[in-house]
């Protein structure tokens, strides 16, 4: 068993900056690649950052210098930190978390709860 326990959402004004986090806990042998999604309202879930087991990083367009994903292997977590924000960058944010439980097992995604960000003035 894997869980994934997301924090950090709530309201902000544009042009400020909130931080997201992602906590994997359970099973766990090895962490590949982690993801943040979001999805708006009546929008299709969209791919936001990724970060490899090795650091490589790569971003959506609409984010990209604005967002910087991150994590800490010592802890399972992956971050999201998200500046400059706009009113359009509102929706659940999700992570997604590619896990290998060890031998006998295949590596498998697993989705966090989603926490809801707001961007408003």
């Amino acid at each position: 068993q894997v869980q994934l326990v997301e924090s950090g959402g709530g309201l902000v004004q544009p042009g400020e900056s909130q931080r997201l986090s992602c906590a994997a806990s359970g099973d766990i042998f090895s962490i590949n690649t982690m993801r943040w999604y979001r999805q708006a309202p009546g929008k299709e879930r969209e791919l936001v950052a990724a970060i490899t087991s090795g650091g490589s990083t790569t971003y959506a367009d609409a984010v990209k210098g604005r967002f910087i994903i991150s994590r800490d292997n010592a802890k399972n977590t992956v971050y999201l930190k998200m500046n400059s924000l706009k009113h359009e960058d509102t929706a659940v944010y999700y992570c997604n978390v590619n896990i290998w439980s060890g031998f006998g097992y295949s590596a498998r995604e697993y989705w966090g709860q989603g926490t809801q960000v707001t961007v408003s003035s």
